[in-house]
């Protein structure tokens, strides 16, 4: 098994779960570790927020004892409030500390924050040299091919993160335009892999073991970061371990065992943020989880409508 450093920190594989907002949560985080995830990415967090001390901020910074390692994401460009937070929160029991140059939310572009960084590169080192001095764990930043076609400067933005102390930057394979549509580019990918040293992990368009390797031998990149392509599929972890270690692809999950992790995930859910949150949070969830199968999309239907576990389980007894 291809294993990845990152500073001081050793992953036992190269494959990462992205951090995605209002996904990548406790509960689910837990089961992508189950299924051998060897890296965590959590939901982004505001640095803002966490200076006004808001009070909706402690949950999103909750981490169990069994999801380790994980990479608690910041996001702000404002140097000062970002390095002062990273050390304000620096003894909570995450691995690595990662800053958000990628989003592509116009709330947060609008704010100069996310992917708007990567416009301004002299910002870029500014953040990530008084964050990487602030706290002994290691710094990595996630960005994106660049803002639009005309300012493609991932190569650029990852040589300047390297320079201001970072441990291994996320590059992601379209621009903050592209949002998610269309094909990553992994070109970039590996031309970012050939100019700097640190560590690189690519991004996009990684739906199956097959896509890993193809993404891994195209571009030389040291790690692989799965977000999308773990919706509804946390299975894909241990696809990815399974496929590596063997070179056989493991059975894609029946039915039964769709509807068991659909269950374990919503029980999940409504331990963390309780029935009422809890079971809204899983609609989203379900209709990912069931995508192709024959028959759902009735079920999709009916799960919005959906107010407690028990219905959920009459509901997926259709499955």
């Amino acid at each position: 098994m291809k294993r990845l450093k990152i500073g001081n920190v050793e992953l036992e594989n190269r494959y990462i779960l992205g951090p995605m907002a209002g996904v990548t949560d406790l509960p689910f985080r837990l089961l992508c570790r189950e299924q051998g995830a060897g890296l965590l990415g959590m939901e982004m967090v505001s640095a803002k927020a966490i200076y006004y001390n808001n009070r909706n901020t402690e949950s999103l910074l909750e981490i169990h004892p069994k999801e380790q390692p994980v990479s608690l994401q910041l996001f702000g460009s404002d140097p000062e409030i970002m390095s002062e937070m990273a050390k304000r929160i620096e003894e909570r029991p995450f691995a690595i500390l990662d800053i958000n140059m990628g989003c592509p939310v116009p709330k947060v572009v609008k704010n100069g924050e996310g992917s708007a960084l990567m416009k301004n590169p002299k910002l870029v080192y500014e953040i990530v040299s008084k964050v990487a001095r602030a706290i002994n764990k290691p710094v990595t930043v996630k960005i994106r091919k660049g803002f639009d076609d005309e300012h493609v400067n991932a190569v650029e933005i990852a040589k300047i993160i390297e320079e201001a102390g970072g441990a291994a930057v996320a590059v992601h394979g379209r621009t903050r335009e592209q949002y998610y549509s269309g094909h990553a580019d992994w070109d970039i990918i590996r031309q970012v892999r050939e100019a700097v040293s640190i560590p690189v992990i690519g991004n996009g368009d990684v739906t199956s073991p097959q896509k890993a390797d193809e993404l891994a031998e195209t571009t030389g990149c040291d790690g692989i970061m799965i977000a999308r392509g773990a919706q509804g599929n946390p299975w894909i972890f241990s696809q990815l371990t399974a496929w590596e270690e063997t070179g056989v692809m493991p059975p894609e999950p029946d039915k039964e065992e769709v509807r068991r992790m659909i269950l374990r995930h919503a029980r999940l859910q409504l331990e963390y943020k309780g029935g009422f949150s809890g079971i809204r949070e899983m609609r989203k969830h379900v209709a990912w989880y069931t995508k192709g199968i024959k028959g759902a999309a009735r079920l999709r239907e009916k799960v919005n409508a959906v107010e407690s576990l028990e219905e959920l389980e009459n509901l997926l007894t259709s499955l």
